[in-house]
């Protein structure tokens, strides 16, 4: 009871202005910790900072950023790096001979296995000033040679479809965890913003669906917005027509009223921040995305090249000219998915399907970018989820040839702001089983991902369940060997 009279006595004494030596630096440690506190909690998106009008307002990264944008072409189900940009001609010698390895058999346990070895059916060529080989797969492509670079000498720890679409997106295995676009939105905000910071225009189921493009613990409004492929781009955006916008405009001004007083209250409540935003953001989506997905107004020779004169090329071209009427508009993230890269069999003619799909319309966005001169400030990635082994089980063998999931090789390239194109970096083994030099792993794709951004991966951290947690987890290192 005495301590709680001396402390009683001591604001008293506060608040006549007649202040002890004791009882200033009590208080004054006392204000300087709930500064502290509050910086903090603003930096982690916990609490709102004084005059900031928008959680999604564009933000300075750690270092001068070389691309504002980033579109993040997935190849849903794994393409063959011996298939694709990793020419293996041992292959060849070795088509049809037997080996023996342990095959962990798609996660079902280790067991050894006697198998044999598929050559690629398909032919490479040298492109451009860099003499890039690029299979035959993709023509079109081939002539932006010299804008790419090619990363030979990736691994990951998985070769499950959805633990590895997982790390692909979310960095770990362990779905609720935020995704790459959600980590990049948080970090930099957006620079439009009458549209979603982070887009995904998959064309087609992906496993666990939004759980690859979920904001996790992040603040809600860094999730990323599925436009559809058939329909209207995103669901009930419309309102019926006796909604006027000025009826809309007064029920979302009166939900804002009342959830206020409640959110002063309680500021660390992101759930009831993000619907209150999203509710305005959905209302001014309602004119700017027609206009961004509207293409009609693109010129016939601009479709042409994107292939939408054509049924094969055309669902691709579609998702490849939204992404760039999209960054154009300064969406800060798109993901593009390319589905039926999964090719246990008939390697040849399913690979040859997949390219006839996407050569035309990924080598038009690359073309598209740079004769608007958006390359050099758009991110432009080409991946699957992991890469395919040189041999098959002798039963697919004898009748329809295919390729096996594979962990320890994958191929990948980079386009784009601040990569130093017409590069090659890393190598596989003979075969192309393993990446043997100069290997990179999941972790340093996306260091270099955020890096290219203007992020530092060990900087960009949120704190939750106890810890700072990343999108590289404990790190990665940038390759250094793509920056321009």
């Amino acid at each position: 009871m005495a301590r709680i009279c001396k402390q009683a006595e001591s604001l008293n004494t506060l608040e006549t202005g007649s202040l002890g030596r004791r009882d200033f630096l009590y208080h004054f440690g006392r204000g300087l910790g709930s500064v502290a506190l509050t910086s903090l909690l603003a930096q982690d998106g916990l609490l709102k900072a004084e005059g900031s009008t928008s959680p999604l307002a564009p933000k300075p990264g750690h270092f001068p950023p070389m691309a504002k944008s980033c579109i993040f072409l997935f190849m849903y189900g794994g393409p063959s790096q011996m298939d694709t940009f990793d020419p293996k001609p041992a292959l060849t010698r070795f088509h049809g001979t037997r080996v023996t390895r342990v095959y962990a058999g798609g996660g079902d346990g280790a067991n050894l296995e006697e198998r044999l070895y598929v050559g690629s059916p398909f032919q490479f060529k040298k492109y451009g000033e860099s003499g890039l080989e690029v299979s035959d797969m993709f023509p079109t492509l081939g002539t932006c040679a010299d804008d790419l670079a090619v990363l030979r000498s990736m691994y990951t720890d998985t070769e499950i479809h959805p633990m590895a679409t997982f790390q692909m997106n979310l960095g770990t295995f362990l779905p609720g965890s935020p995704s790459m676009g959600s980590w990049i939105v948080h970090g930099l905000g957006t620079e439009n913003q009458n549209l979603p910071a982070f887009v995904v225009l998959s064309g087609g189921g992906v496993w666990s669906g939004a759980v690859n493009w979920s904001n996790g613990y992040l603040p809600a409004v860094t999730q990323g917005t599925l436009f559809n492929s058939d329909g209207p781009p995103v669901m009930d955006l419309q309102p019926p027509k006796e909604m006027t916008q000025e009826r809309q405009q007064g029920a979302i001004s009166f939900l804002n009223q009342l959830n206020e007083p409640y959110l002063k209250s309680n500021p660390a409540n992101g759930d009831l921040s993000a619907r209150m935003k999203n509710y305005e953001l959905a209302f001014r989506m309602q004119t700017s995305v027609p206009d961004a997905v509207n293409i009609a107004g693109e010129s016939e020779r601009t479709k042409a090249m994107y292939g939408l004169n054509d049924r094969i090329t055309e669902p691709m071209g579609q998702r490849c000219l939204l992404a760039r009427r999209l960054v154009e508009r300064g969406v800060r993230f798109v993901q593009v998915y390319s589905h039926g890269w999964d090719s246990h069999e008939r390697i040849g003619e399913q690979h040859r399907k997949r390219g006839q799909e996407t050569d035309r319309p990924i080598a038009a966005l690359l073309q598209d970018l740079k004769q608007r001169g958006l390359l050099k400030e758009t991110l432009v990635v080409w991946c699957g989820e992991f890469g395919r082994t040189p041999d098959n089980h002798k039963y697919f063998f004898k009748t329809y040839p295919g390729r096996d999931h594979n962990k320890h090789a994958m191929t990948m390239w980079f386009a784009g702001g601040g990569v130093k194109g017409g590069t090659v970096v890393g190598a596989t083994d003979e075969t192309g089983l393993k990446a043997v030099d100069n290997r990179y792993h999941l972790h340093d794709v996306h260091a270099t991902i955020l890096r290219l951004m203007g992020l530092d991966d060990m900087r960009l951290t949120y704190y939750h369940g106890g810890r700072f947690k990343r999108l590289t987890d404990l790190g990665g290192r940038p390759i250094k060997e793509i920056l321009a």
